[in-house]
């Protein structure tokens, strides 16, 4: 296995961004926030973190060598239902964006703080 660490990213403590194995070349991505690369919050709302997230989870799959394409799956965790609901129409242009048509299988889970 190899250890896959997006170049100029501030090292991470107590986990790596993505692990990626020889046979059949999967890559397992760590859960990514809405920081940036030197681990710094620039927004509270959902959106731009969200965005931030997705773009970490696109750089760490370029680290290993694949592109949006080869994602082909995706759980997003959310602490604030009605604010996801009402972001949905900027997060799906955000979606679109970073991702084009891609659709991985896709799964939201709303938990407490």
């Amino acid at each position: 296995m190899d250890v896959v660490h997006p170049e100029g990213w501030r090292d991470p403590i107590g986990y790596s961004n993505g692990i990626s194995t020889p046979a059949g070349r999967l890559l397992f991505v760590a859960g990514q926030v809405g920081w940036d690369e030197q681990q710094t919050f620039h927004s509270t709302d959902l959106a731009p973190q969200f965005e931030q997230a997705l773009k970490n989870v696109i750089a760490v799959v370029e680290a290993a060598g694949g592109g949006v394409e080869n994602i082909c799956r995706i759980t997003a965790f959310c602490c604030d239902k009605p604010a996801y609901l009402a972001a949905r129409p900027e997060l799906g242009g955000i979606w679109r964006r970073q991702m084009g048509r891609h659709y991985p299988a896709m799964s939201m889970i709303f938990v407490a703080d």
